[in-house]
């Protein structure tokens, strides 16, 4: 099972450079390398690069924006990548453990979508997208007060309260 920090690390793929969205699974070997660093094929096949993008891309929707809209745009991705897939029992010496019945090049793909269920699940309300309207991150909360609204206050924060304050600032005579 992946982690929050992998989960987040997909997430957060598509970040905005110099005013400039980019998206960093484009470039294969980007996506074959996080594949392998999480157990993943990595070994570049086109089914699993294309379950991995279409699963960041249906949970990065899940994320933004009204939840009436995202729901109803991420739902079908979300099925389509959860098609047929069975969690199964297995008890075993040190207990029960679950094992995934899907494709090899889909697996990875849905034990992303699995890892965003559980922080669902384990932290309601904490994974948001960056407060930054001009930011395509995501952050996972984890103050005490679920205060968080920037993916950096040395960037985001730091910007956006830097632009108020020059408001403020022009408004006064």
């Amino acid at each position: 099972m992946l982690d929050d920090e992998a989960l987040m690390r997909a997430l957060n793929s598509t970040p905005v450079t110099d005013g400039r969205a980019r998206d960093l699974w484009r470039d294969d070997r980007v996506v074959d390398g996080w594949a392998r660093e999480h157990s993943g094929s990595g070994t570049g096949g086109d089914e699993e690069r294309r379950w991995l993008r279409a699963a960041r891309d249906a949970l990065q929707a899940a994320e933004t924006g009204t939840a009436v809209e995202t729901g109803a745009a991420a739902e079908p991705r979300l099925r389509e990548v959860l098609a047929g897939v069975r969690k199964v029992p297995r008890p075993g010496a040190a207990g029960l453990t679950w094992h995934l019945e899907v494709e090899p090049e889909r697996r990875l793909a849905v034990e992303l979508v699995l890892a965003w269920a559980d922080v669902k699940e384990r932290m309601p309300g904490r994974l948001r997208p960056c407060a930054n309207p001009e930011c395509r991150l995501f952050l996972l909360d984890r103050s005490r007060a679920n205060t968080a609204r920037w993916c950096s206050m040395k960037t985001c924060g730091n910007r956006l309260k830097a632009r108020r304050h020059q408001a403020r600032t022009r408004e006064t005579p």
